[in-house]
């Protein structure tokens, strides 16, 4: 349930981006399914350790998933007449990634990990500043 919720949420915010700007959506969309695509799969593998077969674990991942779908449509509709929210949806929805590292991967770096782990980590951060920055850049240069 609270993955759907997360997926819906999901959604919305993409269709907030898509009516702002279509580049916006293309790039939330991008880093949405970054971040939901290893998020599944360990959905998954909880959903089978927790004694689901795998069709119903896949049932039940694909029907939270739809969720996203939901919210997209209803995010369309909804949210598009409050086009002054955009900046503040925005907002949200960027501190949501911002989030996501801080409580993901920071955390990790704080354990004494072996200096390949922590230049892998660090490596990653920096590739999704780079990708923010790329995208900045193509942003502007239209």
């Amino acid at each position: 349930m609270g993955d759907s919720i997360h997926n819906f949420c999901d959604g919305l915010i993409i269709a907030a981006a898509f009516l702002a700007d279509t580049r916006l959506g293309v790039v939330t969309s991008l880093a949405i399914i970054a971040h939901e695509i290893p998020q599944e799969v360990g959905d998954y593998i909880v959903l089978l350790n927790a004694g689901f077969s795998r069709s119903k674990a896949l049932l039940y991942n694909a029907l939270s998933g739809l969720a996203a779908v939901v919210g997209g449509v209803l995010g369309y509709f909804i949210v598009g007449p409050w086009a002054e929210l955009f900046p503040y949806m925005l907002v949200a929805a960027s501190s949501s990634f911002i989030y996501v590292a801080v409580a993901d991967l920071l955390p990790q770096l704080q354990r004494r990990l072996p200096w390949r782990q922590t230049l892998s980590q660090v490596a990653w951060i920096g590739g999704g500043l780079g990708l923010v920055l790329l995208a900045k850049g193509l942003q502007h240069s239209h």
